[in-house]
């Protein structure tokens, strides 16, 4: 079996989640759980390592190149290490195999890291929105944006963010990074004052969310009473 990086004895083949060992399942038991452990290290340490974690990940891809998952946790890790290029060589093939378009957002933000703005929004603009789960319309639609940022059409970029999803009084999930996203481009726009608004949105949503118990998905906020401009958490929709 080809060699990759050391896997510490702590990590099995369980620590991947079911759905990603079950892509696995054409390996054989060995291969299957020797990339199952590559895999969940990568994701142990794609926030504090990703160099190591892209090196478990093309160790996994060494001996399972075929599995869709392997594919997205190389594109994944060569994202995180500014690899552009072969996150958007390896997304092009993770939806080739799998049919998917989970990945849509970062494969539009690697053509931006390549420096290719224009087919960026062209990957984007060829999804059908209505068909993605809400967390990647989302980031769909922050990666449009900065692409066109990217290309100096600031009021366009701003267009792009407004999507139903921009609700400034419930914080979803995805509300922390939308909102500062918008606070961006308003700032690019010289629109100071409301820039520093959805700043104060994003950092309010972020405590928000990192103050509701993990074991409950969402907060009831009706009989809450709000200070203007604050935000409260609520269920996801999808």
């Amino acid at each position: 079996m080809p060699a990759g990086p050391p896997l510490p004895d702590d990590v099995s083949p369980q620590d991947l989640n079911g759905p990603a060992r079950n892509e696995l399942k054409t390996l054989s038991k060995e291969n299957a759980e020797q990339v199952a452990r590559h895999l969940a290290m990568a994701a142990r340490l794609i926030d504090d390592d990703p160099g190591l974690a892209h090196e478990h990940a093309l160790a996994a891809s060494r001996s399972a190149g075929r599995i869709a998952v392997v594919r997205e946790t190389v594109a994944i890790t060569a994202y995180a290490t500014r690899n552009f290029a072969l996150a958007v060589r390896e997304l092009r093939t993770f939806r080739r195999i799998s049919g998917r378009d989970d990945q849509i957002a970062l494969l539009v933000d690697s053509e931006r890291g390549v420096g290719r703005p224009d087919r960026a929004l062209e990957v984007g603009r060829a999804v059908d929105r209505s068909q993605l789960p809400v967390e990647v319309r989302v980031e769909l639609a922050i990666a449009m944006s900065g692409a066109r940022l990217d290309l100096g059409e600031n009021e366009r970029a701003l267009q792009e963010l407004d999507i139903p999803e921009l609700d400034p009084h419930r914080a979803f999930s995805w509300s922390p990074g939308l909102f500062a996203a918008r606070a961006a481009v308003l700032e690019e726009l010289g629109r100071t004052d409301e820039a520093a608004e959805w700043q104060h949105r994003a950092e309010v949503a972020e405590d928000a969310l990192d103050a509701v118990d993990a074991d409950r998905e969402f907060l009831v906020v009706d009989e809450v009473e709000e200070m203007p401009g604050e935000v409260g958490i609520a269920e996801d929709p999808a």
